[in-house]
């Protein structure tokens, strides 16, 4: 999986809540424009309030090469891929919430300048692109990038747009401490083709705080694809080694009381 790391002297290991673009102070005096230093915002225009099908042109070295294992799937709308510096190097969904303005993710792939288009294929970002606002991460993966909390939740919106994303696309719930085993969708978006992924597979604990799935085809880029279960998340690609040392293992953090906590801090 796609090894994106938030650097150490950018974050502050007591707080989680990091807001981009404003200045905000994080309470150790780094401020949140000095934490995504890294990559500068993607510009997002919207002509329309209504979600505008935005086509986009990968560059030439990221031409499509599907595995021929999973299948390619476009309708889970609530998925979709994350981009920067104009390309997509992550997966995320949409996970209700009131305002309908919140998507999760593994925490290793956050970055700066972040933009999500749900239901992205073909080169195609059909709600349009949302821009990345805020990020929030447990404060013990600030501290030392514990793998048993590689999840982060983003905040999203899109210029001119007056309504949220959750009502365009739709959403999966949050679900926490439901036990290791259980029947999966997994979906995910490689970094070298703008298509999603898709399995179902059995999900297996692996050691204390960390679950795994066997499913072929699943490289760079998929990071934070969600594990889906009756319309619950369960579970982001991440984790050990980042979601795997394989493409055909994924793995995520175990979803228990910490993400319960996080979710509660940026929901209210």
């Amino acid at each position: 999986m796609v090894a994106i790391k938030i650097p150490r002297t950018a974050l502050t290991a007591a707080a989680a809540l990091l807001v981009m673009g404003t200045g905000l102070v994080l309470g150790t005096g780094t401020t949140a424009d000095d934490a995504y230093a890294a990559g500068a915002p993607v510009p997002v225009t919207t002509s329309a309030p209504a979600p505008v099908a935005t086509s986009v042109t990968p560059p030439a070295s990221a031409a499509p090469a599907a595995p021929a294992a999973p299948v390619k799937s476009a309708a889970a709308s609530p998925v979709g891929a994350l981009f920067a510096g104009g390309r997509h190097f992550c997966s995320a969904s949409v996970v209700h919430s009131t305002a309908g303005d919140l998507v999760l993710t593994a925490a290793h792939c956050v970055r700066g300048g972040m933009t999500f288009a749900p239901g992205y294929h073909d080169g195609v970002a059909p709600f349009g692109m949302w821009t990345v606002t805020s990020v929030a991460v447990a404060g013990g993966w600030t501290a030392s990038a514990d793998p048993d909390l590689d999840f982060a939740f983003l905040t999203v919106r899109q210029s001119g747009n007056p309504a949220s994303l959750e009502s365009l696309t739709g959403a999966n719930v949050l679900g926490t401490n439901r036990g290791f085993e259980h029947r999966i969708t997994l979906t995910g978006y490689p970094d070298t083709t703008d298509s999603p992924v898709v399995c179902a597979g059995n999900t297996t604990r692996s050691g204390d705080y960390q679950q795994r799935v066997a499913c072929p085809g699943f490289p760079d880029g998929t990071s934070g694809g969600p594990w889906v279960t009756g319309g619950a998340v369960i579970g982001v690609i991440g984790g050990y080694q980042l979601g795997g040392d394989t493409p055909d293992v994924s793995y995520s953090a175990y979803f228990d009381d910490d993400i319960a906590k996080l979710y509660a801090s940026v929901t209210g």
